[in-house]
């Protein structure tokens, strides 16, 4: 595995860091063709219940290498494309993954880093990691989702402020739009991510897959598109024998036993 992501466990918990700390985490290619892969892994794993993603050296990920973009200028358009895909294809990995995926964020998350936390199912941030949409400040416009993603929280308006601008938003304004999911003191995110992950990873595995994606669609169908994907997705986790676990369990007044069931298979 390349050393720009880094791989360790806490029980059923994954930990993935980005580890490029001299750039403050920004994005390389072998890192953008690695986490795809892990994620895959990850979710072929029974014994990964969730995933945590954060940075190395106190920043999750300053977005892309202003050095290496200053290079693609020169380069044919649909070559330019093909780099950027390697990044969508990045993103689009976090948001598919069956397995729950939870952001640590300390320090900056700019550009594409700042879509790469919003991808992820959960948010942690330290009060004071430094959010932004910084591409108007050399001349270029948002990717990775960024805009997408943002405009769940915010009005048009703000929304625009925030690209054209690029100003820094805190972690604590992110909390306040519900954004994050948590916050933190400085140094504190991973830590509680981690926690957030263990009790997650205590559920059941193919409904949170289910859970996830209807979170994934539902601000983006009608009403009758989501409902139908609602009652396919029911029929499925009716007949798991996760319910069948989940339903004695309550039904027998104890706690349901979703890890045990795993490792029985």
């Amino acid at each position: 595995m390349s050393d720009s992501l880094l791989i360790s466990h806490e029980g059923a918990v994954q930990l993935l860091t980005i580890n490029n700390p001299q750039a403050r985490n920004a994005l390389t290619p072998e890192f953008m063709e690695a986490m795809p892969r892990v994620l895959a892994d990850a979710e072929a794993n029974e014994a990964v219940g969730a995933i945590v993603l954060t940075g190395a050296g106190g920043a999750f990920c300053a977005g892309g290498d202003v050095n290496r973009l200053a290079s693609l200028g020169s380069t044919p358009a649909h070559e330019r494309r093909e780099q950027l895909e390697r990044l969508h294809r990045l993103i689009r990995a976090v948001q598919q993954c069956g397995k729950p995926v939870i952001a640590a964020v300390e320090g900056a998350a700019a550009g594409a880093g700042f879509s790469l936390a919003m991808a992820c199912d959960l948010l942690v941030s330290a009060r004071n990691a430094a959010f932004s949409l910084a591409y108007v400040k050399i001349g270029l416009s948002p990717d990775g989702g960024a805009t997408s993603f943002l405009s769940e929280y915010v009005s048009r308006q703000l929304l625009t402020e925030m690209c054209l601008t690029g100003e820094r938003v805190t972690g604590e304004r992110m909390h306040a739009l519900g954004a994050v999911n948590r916050l933190t003191e400085p140094g504190d995110a991973a830590a509680t991510a981690i926690a957030v992950a263990e009790a997650i990873a205590r559920g059941p595995q193919r409904a949170m897959a289910r859970i996830k994606s209807l979170c994934r669609q539902a601000g983006h169908q009608t009403f009758d598109a989501q409902m139908d994907l609602e009652a396919q997705l029911m029929v499925e986790s009716q007949g798991d024998e996760e319910a069948v676990e989940g339903i004695r369990a309550f039904l027998e007044k104890r706690p349901a036993d979703f890890l045990g069931l795993r490792q029985s298979r």
